[in-house]
């Protein structure tokens, strides 16, 4: 790892508490800077999910992707998670701590709303930060971009229902441009531009321009996501010096999710013998948001002042930081990972228990 990536932790803690100073300082600023949008999809943040991604999909053959059935295990537990557990965890978590344990603390009208945003919050899992956090944990780049794309298909049928079930309502509004408008901006769009520079790449220089192309990209792609971080604290700046304790309390119940789902995709990994590759990014799909598609669906449903929407942008702010750590405890965690269950793949081409 070279200097920069090594210390990105103390870079995180430096971005936040720069974007929330500017964002306090130079509200005007960020207020035009969000408001450059498409069905509520910000294209300012779109541009730079493009630098943070696009060289970990250069990476990707996809005359390999078919070796993704290899890894069927990791693709079970993270549908499992993903779509049994983490939309209900949520919603439990959020009864438990906003409508009982922090009740008193919090504006009573807001209570049913804070609520409705969190379960928002984790019923669609992310699209574009998983690259990162993929890459950040050395995971297998076809499983992840395989992984992403089925849940896109789901989150199309899956999303209303089970909104509609846990919210108590009839029927869902849900932002389909907003929805449809980012996975063509996070997925489509960045897949296209990766694979036809890929192809450009290794047509005029081989296998080693390609490397010299990662190895220049890499550091582009971490100055994307510190930036980005800078952004988002930037938007809420205002937000958060107002309302510290109502964001803090909302945040606890989101952290709770996060470790619980993650951890909880990362031993069931390591259960059925899953590779390590595997199982970090299986761990990070499982836990992560599609943020975007939140704050969209609770603006529209309860609107732009509502305590669902609050509660989905404490998500966005919660959302980069703790994934970062999860990435930490994957990537120190894995010699215990390899121990006992743990399957690894020889030179020979079959899986093996260890």
């Amino acid at each position: 790892m070279s200097l920069f990536e090594r210390y990105l932790t103390v870079w995180v803690i430096l971005c936040i508490v720069a974007g929330v100073a500017l964002g306090h300082f130079l509200p005007g600023v960020f207020q035009f800077i969000g408001s450059v949008e498409i069905a509520r999809v910000n294209l300012p943040v779109a541009v730079l999910i493009w630098l943070m991604i696009i060289p970990m999909l250069v990476r990707i053959d996809f005359g390999a992707l078919h070796r993704v059935r290899d890894h069927w295990r990791g693709i079970g537990v993270t549908l499992f998670i993903n779509w049994a557990v983490k939309p209900f965890s949520m919603a439990a978590l959020g009864w438990l701590f906003i409508g009982y344990l922090f009740h008193s603390y919090l504006p009573a009208e807001q209570i049913n709303s804070y609520i409705a945003g969190l379960i928002l919050l984790a019923a669609a899992p992310c699209t574009a930060m998983v690259f990162v956090w993929s890459n950040l944990s050395n995971g297998e780049p076809h499983f992840t971009l395989s992984q992403v794309a089925l849940n896109d298909l789901i989150m199309v049928f899956a999303f209303a229902p089970i909104v509609g079930l846990l919210l108590g309502l009839s029927a869902i509004t849900v932002p389909w441009e907003t929805l449809l408008l980012s996975v063509v901006l996070y997925i489509v769009v960045p897949v296209i531009l990766a694979q036809s520079l890929r192809r450009q790449t290794l047509s005029s220089g081989g296998q080693p321009a390609l490397d010299r192309l990662l190895s220049r990209l890499q550091p582009i792609s971490l100055t994307a996501l510190l930036i980005t971080l800078v952004m988002l604290f930037g938007f809420q700046g205002e937000q958060i010096i107002a309302q510290p304790l109502i964001i803090g309390l909302l945040a606890i119940p989101i952290l709770i999710q996060v470790y619980f789902n993650s951890g909880l995709a990362y031993l069931l990994n390591r259960a059925v013998g899953e590779q390590h590759n595997v199982a970090g990014p299986s761990a990070l799909i499982g836990a992560s948001n599609f943020f975007e598609l939140a704050v969209a669906a609770a603006i529209s449903l309860f609107g732009f002042e509502s305590g669902a929407a609050l509660a989905t942008v404490v998500g966005v702010l919660v959302e980069v930081p703790v994934m970062l750590s999860v990435v930490k405890i994957v990537n120190t965690s894995k010699a215990w990972y390899e121990q006992g269950n743990a399957v690894k793949r020889n030179s020979s081409g079959p899986l093996k228990a260890q």
